[in-house]
């Protein structure tokens, strides 16, 4: 009786060796997919970050928007309007990137 209670799990749940393992795995695998793909956004941001130059207009995540006008290592300058102050963010702050070549491009 017990046998039979066995071999009916063993063939329902698939043997150890065999289907069960596959999804014992796919959540390990999820979890370092999702770790992969957010490690490439995150360097493809920085690259971006990196590639700021003076005349991008930017939005940082305090909601300043503003103009670079000089750059540093971890730092850069804003122009902010309408009375052109000069502020002095991080560049980790950078949340949005608007260029000025971009933006006049035809559609």
């Amino acid at each position: 009786m017990m046998n039979n209670a066995i071999s009916f799990f063993l063939l329902q749940a698939g043997s150890p060796g065999g289907g069960l393992g596959i999804f014992l795995l796919l959540p390990l695998l999820f979890i370092f997919g999702t770790f992969y793909f957010q490690q490439r956004k995150q360097k493809r941001w920085q690259e971006v970050i990196n590639g700021l130059k003076t005349g991008d207009r930017v939005t940082t995540t305090g909601g300043i928007r503003g103009i670079v006008i000089a750059l540093k290592d971890d730092a850069m300058h804003l122009r902010v309007p309408p009375d052109n102050l000069r502020l002095e963010i991080a560049k980790t702050s950078i949340v949005s990137i608007n260029r000025e070549d971009e933006e006049k491009k035809p559609a």
